[in-house]
């Protein structure tokens, strides 16, 4: 019977070496899990902004195109070196915490302002040559307010894609949000805490009517003259119908809504055919409007609508944005209101 083979001996520096090996590797292993993503704050980051932005972890690595363990490991290395609790999960809910929110604020501008640093380069180097601005405005806006500022804009870039989306209140507020829209342009009543507000433009507001209408020989009309007859308004949804709402119930004056109907021109077209009178803003009023309407200021009851700049807080603005800008108003960026934090609404 054959005594058991012994395993060879290996020569005591081989084994040291392998022994080394061992170490590093473990060591390698222990750098890989504590300071891989570390090498790289701005992809953390990314993977941090997305995750807010689009709510969960499935979503922001579709986006990234990036798998979902990466984006959870780089999620997990930045709170690591932090120190700190960014996000709060909570079954299929991202919450962020006071730190976390802290965070995003200043990371966003950042994050955003790196995607778009090729395009912005060029745009200094070689001026507005090319790019894409996309503007949020309501109707009148768009129809009154903006074509002079759109014609003035095309003649100096006529390489940049101008897109004017047509939405109003949340709708507006929700492009801003999702940076679909860089900024808007209208009129706010109420300003959320995570947006600025840049009024520029003040209208009063106008009573219309036909020319032959009663209330038309009177010069001033009160609440009162106006209560007997029917009002053509926009839909209760916009700021305008909730706005004559309120201030005939403060001054506890009936009133009745006979038609209900979306467009400034469309209003006016139903005004002039004797189909009822409105209130409208004086935006939408045009020398031609002279001949067919009777107009009266109603500024001693409703207030004046002040039209201008509407962005996020914090919002990284792009050189096609800065440019449209300086033709609504000059110097509207001097005040850096728009880089102040603000407590976002998601």
């Amino acid at each position: 019977m054959k005594p058991p083979s012994k395993a060879p001996n290996r020569p005591k520096n081989s084994r040291r070496s392998a022994a080394k090996k061992r170490v590093a590797g473990e060591h390698a292993d222990e750098a890989g899990g504590r300071f891989y993503y570390k090498g790289n704050r701005h992809k953390q980051l990314r993977a941090f902004v997305s995750v807010v932005k689009l709510g969960t972890l499935t979503r922001a690595a579709e986006a990234l195109y990036l798998s979902q363990p990466t984006i959870s490991l780089q999620l997990q290395a930045l709170e690591r070196e932090l120190g700190t609790t960014l996000l709060e999960r909570r079954r299929r809910r991202i919450n962020l915490t006071d730190a976390g929110e802290a965070l995003y604020e200043l990371a966003r501008p950042l994050v955003e302002g790196w995607d778009t640093l090729d395009r912005d380069f060029q745009a200094r180097v070689k001026g507005l040559q090319a790019g894409r601005l996309t503007i949020a405005a309501g109707t009148s806006t768009i129809q009154y307010l903006l074509p002079e500022l759109v014609r003035r804009y095309r003649e100096r870039f006529p390489a940049v894609q101008l897109q004017l989306a047509n939405v109003t209140g949340k709708d507006g507020l929700a492009l801003l949000r999702a940076d679909e829209a860089d900024f808007a342009v209208g009129s706010m009543l109420d300003v959320p805490n995570d947006i600025a507000w840049a009024p520029v433009h003040h209208y009063d507001p106008m009573l219309i009517m036909p020319p032959d209408h009663p209330l038309a020989a009177k010069e001033r009309i009160t609440l009162e003259d106006i209560s007997p007859y029917g009002l053509i308004l926009p839909p209760q949804r916009l700021s305008t119908y909730r706005l004559v709402d309120l201030v005939f119930q403060q001054r506890q004056v009936p009133y009745h809504v006979a038609i209900e109907v979306g467009g400034w021109d469309v209003i006016k077209e139903y005004v002039a055919m004797g189909l009822g009178i409105s209130i409208v803003t004086g935006i939408c009023i045009t020398e031609a409007d002279g001949v067919r309407l009777a107009v009266r200021n109603m500024k001693q009851y409703f207030p004046q609508r002040s039209y201008g700049v509407v962005m996020r807080k914090g919002k990284f603005l792009s050189a096609e944005a800065r440019a449209f800008m300086d033709l609504v108003r000059p110097g509207l960026l001097t005040h850096r209101e728009h880089d102040d934090p603000g407590h976002s609404q998601r």
